[in-house]
């Protein structure tokens, strides 16, 4: 999978972009993160309860946890964007 998504699916929930996290939905080929992500955004527009929002925010943040760690760096060692 492609870190940059995940990365992507972090800043998203970190600035309530909620339109681009959408998007980001339908477009990653990662299945899990699409469905967490479906999870979290549908909680959040029509529960009512907080601790379920809550929940699957944590669901949504811990997978991307798990999947920023699991990622294997590209071949040539050189990473895929940098900040300078």
């Amino acid at each position: 999978m492609n870190k940059m998504e995940y990365d992507r699916a972090l800043y998203y929930t970190h600035r309530s972009e909620w339109d681009n996290l959408l998007i980001l939905m339908v477009r990653t080929k990662d299945q899990f993160l699409s469905k967490r992500i479906e999870q979290f955004l549908h909680a959040y527009n029509f529960e009512r309860d907080y601790t379920v929002i809550e929940t699957k925010l944590y669901n949504l943040l811990r997978y991307i946890d798990h999947a920023n760690e699991t990622v294997e760096p590209n071949e040539f060692g050189v990473p895929m964007y940098s900040l300078s």
